[in-house]
């Protein structure tokens, strides 16, 4: 039964999956006595599973000869954008304070790990909405992990177009151990593979946090949202938690498996030498998480010399810590601010250093990880590109020094990454145009546009001169924001990709 259920479409069997998992909210909330809340989301999950039998059955009469590639890619978009209204409804049920738009756009945050609340006062929602909060963004992450593999990679689209030699969105070049299994083979060998890795680290960083003194709950969320990069928390933020500095050291060494797969994987090589330290999203990840607080820490002197004030050496690593961990939080598009960030700032004299923030932010982590972004790989590519132009004009008729790989990334490599990245630059332009259109100020609407197409939700809190409160938006406003974030999460090439006509000939 297992096996026939897995055969079924992906967003099938996405939905059903959601619906098992509705059953574990559901006890929780009985297990607290609010039978409201577990009423809401049992009935939810049990009509979820009837719904998917039903449809399940009334397809097990057809004959399939397995989804292909870019049916997968539809299938993705499909849970980004239609599955949170299934994810919205015990939401809504157990919140009874709220309009479904809050739901879904909430649910829509969640699953893009995006990590954008409607909700600014966590004691509105009880403890098991919150759960589920993490628990929809923790499931997004997983997704967008095996995905990554398993449908991006074949089509060359979410940063593997950059080492590809085929054309972005074409599946047909493609070589190597994807010729050899079906898609939904390759969707189970993933995810058998990538899954328990996920569930490990989870469970590693959980049990971490509650020995520094988080509470159970607070700790389970930080740990499911750190791993899957949607800063999702029930307290406001890790700088709330009871484990302190404690728990933002050990979140971040977890926050490094968002700057190169090749942390947890080994299916997205861009370097001959094998190894971490030879991996160039790795590396100029780590140069920006040492450089930038550098920086900031070191303007102390450079622009704050007038003011005299106390310099003690806690103050100074207070500072420093404050700046390397939130500068990694946001390059991760993770968006947990440090409870020394305060320091950090009135350490460097910038008020608001949104700007930062909202750079790392496009930056993003490593190609397949949950991170958003623009990604490390691109840069490095452009990178690549740059300085192979700066050579050619102190030696026009040099060869370039590169292997195969190399070279690909350097020429092919880059002007793709320069498309992606024009592509990007117009998609900003457009949401935040038409943000302002319906009535937002230019900074706010520049300032959410940037959150939501770099999946980093938090920024709508730290990087304005006053947190932007998304519940006040009206109803055009909340829509266009879920669909940048279906479009960040996705990005601009995968949602082209989706107009081949290869994938609506059938």
């Amino acid at each position: 039964m297992i096996t026939r259920f897995l055969t079924l479409p992906l967003i099938l069997v996405l939905t059903g999956l959601s619906a098992v998992a509705m059953l574990i909210p559901a006890l929780h909330a009985l297990v607290n006595e609010d039978h409201s809340v577990s009423r809401s989301f049992a009935y939810s999950g049990i009509l979820g599973m009837a719904l998917v039998m039903i449809v399940g059955l009334a397809m097990s009469g057809r004959e399939r000869s397995g989804q292909s590639d870019l049916q997968n890619l539809l299938s993705l978009f499909l849970a980004f954008s239609l599955l949170p209204i299934f994810l919205a409804v015990p939401f809504y049920e157990g919140l009874e304070t709220t309009t479904f738009l809050n739901a879904y756009t909430e649910m829509v945050s969640c699953i893009t790990t995006t990590g954008a609340t409607l909700f600014e006062n966590p004691a509105r929602l009880g403890d098991t909405l919150h759960l589920w909060r993490g628990m929809v963004g923790w499931a997004g992450g997983l997704l967008i992990w095996v995905s990554a593999s398993a449908v991006l990679a074949p089509l060359h689209l979410g940063g593997f177009e950059v080492t590809a030699t085929a054309e972005p969105g074409q599946g047909e070049a493609y070589s190597g151990r994807f010729q050899r299994a079906t898609s939904d083979r390759r969707i189970r060998q993933i995810t058998l593979q990538l899954g328990p890795i996920y569930v490990g680290l989870t469970c590693a960083l959980w049990l971490l946090l509650l020995i520094g003194g988080d509470q159970p709950m607070v700790a389970l969320i930080h740990a499911m949202s750190t791993l899957a990069t949607s800063g999702i928390s029930p307290i406001g933020g890790v700088q709330n938690a009871g484990s302190d500095i404690t728990g933002e050291m050990v979140i971040f060494l977890f926050l490094l498996f968002a700057l190169s797969r090749l942390t947890f994987s080994s299916d997205t090589i861009t370097s001959v030498r094998p190894g971490l330290q030879n991996d160039p999203e790795f590396r100029i990840g780590v140069l920006l998480v040492i450089a930038v607080p550098l920086l900031l820490f070191s303007r102390h002197w450079l622009a704050t010399f007038e003011i005299e004030e106390a310099v003690t050496l806690e103050t100074a690593l207070r500072a420093l810590w404050g700046g390397l961990f939130t500068v990694l939080s946001f390059l991760s598009t993770t968006g947990f601010e440090s409870a020394d960030w305060g320091v950090a700032r009135d350490w460097s004299g910038l008020g608001t250093p949104g700007l930062i923030l909202l750079g790392l932010s496009l930056v993003g982590g490593g190609v397949a990880t949950t991170a958003g972004g623009v990604k490390l790989l691109r840069v490095y590519a452009l990178y690549l590109n740059g300085r192979r132009e700066m050579e050619r004009l102190v030696h026009p008729s040099s060869v370039g020094r590169a292997s195969a790989g190399g070279r690909r990334i350097r020429r092919q490599g880059a002007f793709i990454a320069w498309i992606f990245f024009m592509l990007f630059a117009l998609s900003l332009a457009f949401v935040t145009v038409v943000l302002a259109f319906l009535g937002m100020e230019f900074q706010e609407a520049t300032v959410l546009a940037i959150a939501m197409i770099s999946t980093t939700g938090p920024l709508a809190q730290v990087a304005a001169e006053t947190p932007i409160n998304l519940l006040e938006l009206g109803v055009a406003s909340k829509l266009v924001l879920s669909a940048a974030m279906i479009l960040g999460r996705l990005e601009t090439l995968g949602i082209i990709a989706l107009f081949n006509p290869g994938l609506w000939r059938d």
